[in-house]
C-alpha cells in the first residue's frame, strides 16, 4: 500500500513538472512611448488570456501554455496595437510603448480625470493637462503655462509670478492641490503668487465649476489639482536636465531631476535654479496717477528676481499598499515695479536703472516649505487613500522706510511679514459593493495660523479651523448612462488676534483737548460657519458624442482680509477696510459640456450658470484715510453666465488646426455696485492654432511648427474705478524636434519660441501691473533644451 501511495505522488508530481514546463507566466510592462511613463488601465488581450496594467504599467498573465499568440494592446487614449510573441523557456518581461491616439491641442484632452473611459463617465468638467503639454508650452510660471487652456487666465505679477484664475475668478475662489494636498499660501493678496516649481509636474487637471464636495470650501469655482507623478518601473534610474534662456529679461535657468526605483522602495528629487532681469515691455512711459514715468531701455524697472527650489520623494510600494512622502522648498525674491507701489520712486535715492539683474526696494521674499505624505491601501473591494500635509509658508515685503501720516520713519526696510503654519488631512475610502453602485466617503480637516510683523499692518494674525465630511456615489444605469451625486457638511472656525499700532496718532476729542492713542486696528473675534452643500450630475455617451450635466451648491469661509483688514495696501495704492459681519459666499452652478469625435475633426462646448447670493467684493467708497481712498468689503448678489467652445480637425497626417472661445459675462444685482460686472473680469477671447508636423530633418527629429493666434475683445463692461481696456491680437510661434545624441538611449528635446511676435503693446485685463497703466512683455524669445539621461 506504502508503495502504492509513493507511486501515486511521483506521478503527480511528475504532471506538475511537465505542466509547470509547458507553461509559463507572460509579464511586461505598458509605457508611454513619448515621455516613457508607466500607463495603467491598458487590456492586454488573446483570448482567454486577459490582463489589465497596474498604476506602474505591469501586468501578468499566469499560465499560458508554450506557443505563438496574438495580444490586443488597448487604452482610451492610445492607438491600438497587435503583438505577435511566441511563449517560451526564452520569454523574457514585455516592454509595450503606446501611442497617444489623442492630437487636439497638444496634449489636452476633455475629461473629468486623467484616467480615460472612467473619467469621461464622470459628469465634472475638466480638462486634463498631459505633460507633453506642459513641456510643449512652458512659459515663466505654471499658471501662465495654462493659460492656452480654454476658460483659464491669470493674474500675473511680473514675469515671475501669476495666480490662477478659472472662468473669471480667482484668489481663494480657486484650490490649487498639489499631491492631494491644498496648497496654503497668502493667496488672498493681487501681488501673492504660485509658490509652486513647474518642472517635473507629468498630469495637471483643471475643474471647471464648483468642486466643493470634494474639495472644500475654497474650490467654489474650480480646482487645478497637480497629481502626484507615476511611480518609476523596477530596477530603473533616469533623470533629465532642463535648460532654458531667455532674450526680454535675460533669465538663466536650469533644473535637474532624477528619479529610481529598485523593487519596492523608489525616490525622485529635482533642483530648479532661476535668475532674470528686468522685463522689457513695448513703450517707453508709464502713465499712472497723473503722473509720466520714463523708462530706461523699456525695462520696466525692478522687475527682476531669483529663484531656488528644491524637493524630493521617497516611495514603498507593496502588497496591498502605496506610500510617498514628498519634502519640497520653494523660495523666490522678486522685485516691485518701483513706480506702482506707492510711488516711492518719485523721492527715492535708489538707481533704478542702474542694473536690470539686482533687485532693489521695494521687493519680497517668499519660502513655502512643504512636508506631504500620499498613502493608499487595497483591501479587496475596498481603497482608502489617506493624504497628510505640513506647509510652512514665510513671506516678507520690504519697502523703503519713509513716514506717513502719523507713523514716524521705520527703522527697517520690512514693511509686511507672515508667517503661516498649515496642517491639513484628508481621508477617503471607496467601495463597491456591486457593478453598479462605487460609494466615496471622505473627510477633510485643515488646522493653519498664521503670525504678522513688520511696521505697516494689513491683516491681523488668526487662526482657522475647518472640517468636512461627504459621501459620494457613482451609479451605473448601464454601460453608457452613468449618474453620480454627493452631498458635504462643513464646519470652520476662525478667531483673529487684536492689533494696535505701533506709533501714536493724534485725536482731536470733543472738548477740544488732543489724545495721543495708539489706534486698535484688529479685535479678537470668534467666527463659526456651516454649511450643508451637495451636487448630481449624469453623463451619457452615444456613439462618439459624450453629454455632460452637472448641477452643484457649494460656499467660501470669509478670509481674514475680508473680516478684518485695516489698514494701507500700498501694492495697490489704496486703504482697504474688511466687515467682521460677512457671511460665507453661497454658489449655485449648472454646467454642461457637448463634446463630439470623428475620425478626423472634434468639436466640444461646456456652458455654465453661475449665482452667487451674496458675493464678497471689495468696494471703493467716497472716504479717504491716510491720504487714501477707502475700499470696504461687501455683499451683492451676482449672475454669471459664459462657457467654452473648441474646435479641431486633422487636414491630413502632418497638418491639424484647432480653435477655443471662452466668455464670461458677470453683473451685480444688488449692492452699492448694482448693474455693475467684477473687477478682473477677462473679455471674450479666442484662440486660434495650427501646427504642422514635418518629416525628419537631417539629425532633428519629429520637428514640428506651431502657430496660435490670441484675439481679445476690449472689455468696456467694468467696476469703477476699473478702467476699461482695448482688444488686441497677439501672435506666438514655437518650434519643436528631437535628437538623438551618442551615448543616449532617449532623445533630447529642443524648443524654440518666439512670443508677442510683432512686439505688440496691450493689456491684459487680468494682469496685476495693468491697474497701473502698464502693458504686458514685449517680444521674447526662448530656448529650451531637455537632456534626458
Amino acid at each position: 500500500m506504502m508503495y502504492r501511495l509513493l507511486g501515486m505522488w511521483l506521478c503527480f508530481s511528475l504532471c506538475l513538472v511537465a505542466h509547470a514546463q509547458s507553461t509559463f507566466d507572460v509579464e511586461g510592462v505598458v509605457l508611454d512611448g513619448h515621455t516613457l511613463k508607466p500607463i495603467k488601465d491598458v487590456n492586454i488581450l488573446s483570448k482567454p488570456f486577459f490582463a489589465i496594467s497596474n498604476d506602474n504599467g505591469e501586468f501578468k498573465i499566469s499560465d499560458v501554455p508554450k506557443g505563438k499568440y496574438t495580444f490586443t494592446v488597448s487604452h482610451i487614449a492610445y492607438g491600438l496595437q497587435h503583438l505577435e510573441i511566441e511563449v517560451d523557456s526564452n520569454h523574457k518581461p514585455w516592454v509595450i510603448r503606446l501611442q497617444e491616439a489623442v492630437t487636439n491641442l497638444e496634449g489636452i484632452e476633455l475629461s473629468a480625470t486623467t484616467d480615460g473611459r472612467k473619467a469621461q463617465e464622470l459628469a465634472t468638467i475638466s480638462v486634463a493637462v498631459s505633460k507633453a503639454f506642459l513641456e510643449g508650452n512652458r512659459e515663466n510660471s505654471l499658471m501662465q503655462t495654462l493659460k492656452k487652456i480654454p476658460g483659464v487666465s491669470t493674474i500675473s505679477i511680473g514675469s515671475g509670478q501669476s495666480k490662477p484664475v478659472i472662468r473669471g475668478l480667482g484668489f481663494n475662489r480657486v484650490s490649487v492641490v498639489q499631491n492631494g494636498v491644498k496648497h496654503e499660501a497668502q493667496q488672498w493678496g493681487n501681488d501673492h503668487g504660485l509658490e509652486i516649481d513647474q518642472y517635473g509636474i507629468e498630469n495637471v487637471q483643471i475643474i471647471k465649476g464648483p468642486a466643493s464636495l470634494l474639495y472644500g470650501s475654497d474650490a467654489i469655482s474650480g480646482v487645478v489639482d497637480i497629481e502626484p507623478p507615476s511611480v518609476p518601473i523596477p530596477h530603473t534610474f533616469e533623470g533629465e536636465v532642463n535648460l532654458l534662456g531667455e532674450t526680454n529679461n535675460a533669465l538663466l535657468g536650469v533644473s535637474t531631476g532624477v528619479q529610481g526605483r529598485k523593487e519596492t522602495w523608489f525616490y525622485r528629487g529635482r533642483l530648479t535654479l532661476r535668475d532674470y532681469g528686468d522685463y522689457k515691455v513695448p513703450t517707453d512711459k508709464i502713465r499712472y496717477e497723473s503722473y509720466i514715468f520714463d523708462l530706461h531701455d523699456n525695462h520696466l524697472r525692478n522687475t527682476a528676481g531669483q529663484e531656488a527650489n528644491v524637493s524630493f520623494s521617497l516611495g514603498y510600494l507593496g502588497d496591498g499598499i502605496k506610500s510617498e512622502t514628498f519634502f519640497s522648498n520653494v523660495f523666490a525674491k522678486n522685485g516691485f515695479f518701483a513706480n506702482a507701489h506707492g510711488l516711492e520712486v518719485r523721492t527715492s535715492a535708489i538707481d533704478y536703472d542702474g542694473s536690470s539683474r539686482d533687485v532693489d526696494l521695494p521687493f519680497h521674499q517668499v519660502n513655502h516649505f512643504k512636508v506631504v505624505n500620499n498613502t493608499t491601501f487595497f483591501k479587496d473591494k475596498h481603497i482608502v487613500q489617506l493624504d497628510f500635509g505640513f506647509q510652512n509658508n514665510q513671506r516678507e515685503e520690504h519697502s523703503e522706510p519713509v513716514p506717513h501720516g502719523y507713523m514716524p520713519k521705520p527703522a527697517d526696510s520690512r514693511e509686511r511679514i507672515f508667517s503661516k503654519n498649515t496642517l491639513s488631512l484628508n481621508a477617503k475610502t471607496t467601495y463597491k459593493p456591486n457593478e453598479a453602485h462605487s460609494f466615496v466617503f471622505g473627510l477633510n480637516g485643515e488646522m493653519q495660523n498664521n503670525n504678522i510683523g513688520g511696521w505697516g499692518f494689513l491683516i491681523p494674525e488668526y487662526e482657522r479651523y475647518n472640517v468636512g465630511a461627504y459621501v459620494f456615489d457613482h451609479y451605473k444605469l448601464n454601460a453608457n448612462f452613468h449618474l453620480q451625486g454627493g452631498i458635504r457638511y462643513d464646519w470652520g472656525h476662525m478667531s483673529t488676534q487684536g492689533y494696535r499700532d505701533w506709533f501714536p496718532s493724534t485725536v482731536n476729542n470733543a472738548d477740544g483737548t488732543t489724545s495721543y492713542v495708539y489706534m486698535q486696528r484688529s479685535q479678537e473675534r470668534s467666527l463659526d460657519f456651516n454649511s450643508v452643500n451637495g451636487s448630481v450630475g449624469l453623463s451619457y455617451h452615444s456613439n462618439k458624442t459624450i453629454y455632460k450635466l452637472n448641477l452643484g451648491k457649494s460656499f467660501r469661509m470669509p478670509l481674514p482680509n475680508e473680516l478684518a483688514s485695516d489698514g494701507v495696501n500700498y501694492h495697490m495704492y489704496r486703504y482697504e477696510r474688511g466687515n467682521i459681519d460677512l457671511d460665507p459666499e453661497r454658489s449655485y452652478q449648472i454646467d454642461a459640456d457637448i463634446e463630439h469625435k470623428g475620425s478626423r475633426y472634434r468639436i466640444g462646448v461646456s456652458p455654465f450658470l453661475n449665482f452667487f447670493g451674496n458675493f464678497i467684493y471689495l468696494n471703493p467708497t467716497s472716504g479717504y484715510n491716510e491720504s487714501l481712498q477707502v475700499y470696504e468689503y461687501v455683499q451683492s448678489k451676482v449672475v454669471r453666465y459664459g462657457g467654452e467652445l473648441s474646435a479641431g480637425v486633422d487636414l491630413n497626417a502632418s497638418l491639424s488646426a484647432d480653435a477655443s472661445l471662452e466668455y464670461v459675462y458677470s453683473r451685480q444685482t444688488s449692492g452699492p455696485k448694482k448693474n455693475f460686472t467684477l473687477p478682473f473680469s477677462p473679455p471674450l477671447s479666442v484662440l486660434f492654432s495650427i501646427n504642422y508636423r514635418f518629416n525628419d530633418l537631417g539629425f532633428l527629429t519629429e520637428p514640428s511648427l506651431n502657430a496660435d493666434l490670441r484675439v481679445t475683445a476690449e472689455q468696456n463692461k467694468i467696476v469703477p474705478p476699473e478702467e476699461r481696456t482695448d482688444g488686441y491680437q497677439v501672435l506666438n510661434l514655437s518650434a519643436t524636434a528631437k535628437l538623438n545624441l551618442p551615448g543616449f538611449e532617449r532623445p533630447t528635446r529642443l524648443r524654440v519660441k518666439l512670443n508677442n511676435v510683432f512686439h505688440t503693446e496691450y493689456y491684459d485685463h487680468t494682469s496685476f501691473y495693468r491697474l497701473i497703466d502698464v502693458p504686458e512683455a514685449g517680444r521674447n524669445i526662448s530656448l529650451s533644451i531637455t537632456i534626458p539621461f
